[in-house]
């Protein structure tokens, strides 16, 4: 229920760079309004994008949401005519990180606070980049010959397989955009007997050699076709990894996001498919998490250091309140590896907090609208609550919120 009117507070208020109307920009007004605060004033994203100048008021916390879901804007930012075109990605990331500096540096001139930094969002934005960057703070992730600023480049079929080639021979790699999003453009290669090779994919190529997202994941079984989709994304930029088998749950593919908010894991959501795909749009369906600890804890592997390599990924992102690390364990729940850090990757309808999160009965906004609130205590009450906390002898970090003694 939220509070009434003389409960609301107004010591915080937040302004949502965002698509109005969108399941996003609702979900965190929702959770704003619940913690007693004041709607957010919302700055559409088609407005940013047109007019350049955003505004700010002084004191604002300032959150910049996923473009996404909306047509209009798409179109905006890829210069493209369809919005279902796989092609354009690189002119996305050129105009929505321009963008986002635009309103992080208008944020500041302002004396607002903004959760965003627009310096991170283009290396999560841009998988080599990203990739690199896990890589060198030693976080643990898929073999790649493309990751890193000095990867060289990738212009198109021929490339991806003597970069193949050179990696000691990969027999499974994924070949995804650069700076593509929910699996757009991302194929699943795989070298059978006899040098014959064939790729899972989304990507619809009609018979003109147009590129389309689909909702279906397809295969193709020749090498003409595949490299004919390659040699077309090539020039938005690819990135090439390791196929690295996943666990399985039920015969079922399986992954993890870990929704890490604030430093803190407070997240998790199981997804599993029968394709190499696990997004949730693509057939993907939710799995079953108290399974997935159960297996990697009987495989040799504590829930704790699960969460921990989620943390260590965010934590290359510290200017960032909240990311979507996407964990990828390995056949048996052995070994987890990180595949991807998602800037949005929150948008996880009725998932309520990890037990001893911190986060528990809030859903994904609703933790980073707490987090903001602890951010803005006053030192001494922090410090106050934290004693409480620890003379109510709470553990917090294990399985659920037990009292001692």
């Amino acid at each position: 229920m939220s509070p009434s009117p003389n409960e609301v507070r107004h010591d915080v208020r937040f302004a949502v760079v965002g698509n109005p109307g969108g399941r996003r920009v609702e979900m965190f007004t929702d959770a704003v309004l619940a913690a007693g605060l004041p709607a957010p004033r919302v700055l559409p994203w088609r407005e940013v994008l047109y007019d350049g100048r955003p505004r700010f008021e002084p004191g604002e916390t300032v959150r910049l949401d996923s473009p996404g879901e909306d047509e209009d804007v798409e179109l905006l930012l890829r210069g493209a005519d369809d919005p279902t075109r796989v092609e354009g990605t690189a002119h996305w990331y050129t105009r929505f990180t321009g963008a986002a500096r635009q309103v992080a540096e208008a944020a500041r001139t302002a004396d607002a606070a903004v959760l965003d930094d627009p310096d991170e969002l283009a290396v999560m934005f841009d998988k080599r980049l990203c990739h690199g960057v896990l890589s060198e703070a030693g976080v643990a992730v898929p073999p790649s010959p493309t990751s890193g600023p000095k990867a060289p480049p990738v212009r198109g079929w021929e490339d991806v397989r003597a970069l193949l080639a050179g990696s000691g021979g990969l027999r499974r790699a994924f070949v995804k955009l650069a700076h593509g999003s929910s699996a757009s453009g991302v194929l699943a290669v795989e070298w059978g007997a006899h040098g014959r090779v064939r790729a899972a994919t989304s990507v619809e190529r009609t018979a003109d050699g147009q590129l389309f997202n689909s909702l279906r994941v397809r295969r193709y079984e020749t090498e003409a076709e595949i490299a004919a989709i390659v040699d077309t994304l090539a020039p938005d930029g690819l990135h090439i990894e390791r196929w690295v088998p996943k666990a399985a749950q039920h015969g079922r593919a399986a992954d993890l996001r870990v929704v890490v908010v604030d430093g803190r894991a407070t997240h998790a959501v199981v997804r599993t498919s029968r394709s190499p795909m696990t997004n949730l749009h693509l057939g993907g369906i939710r799995g079953d998490l108290a399974a997935a600890r159960a297996a990697a804890e009987a495989a040799g592997v504590p829930w704790d250091e699960v969460l921990d390599l989620a943390e260590r990924a965010a934590a290359c992102f510290p200017g960032t309140l909240c990311v979507g690390v996407d964990l990828l364990p390995g056949t048996g729940w052995r070994r987890f590896s990180v595949g991807e850090v998602n800037a949005f990757g929150d948008l996880l309808p009725r998932l309520t907090g990890l037990p001893g999160s911190g986060a528990e009965g809030l859903d994904t906004y609703g933790a980073q609208v707490a987090a903001v609130l602890r951010r803005r205590k006053p030192p001494a009450r922090e410090a106050a609550e934290g004693l409480g906390r620890e003379a109510a002898g709470e553990v917090v970090r294990g399985g659920s919120v037990d009292a001692l003694g």
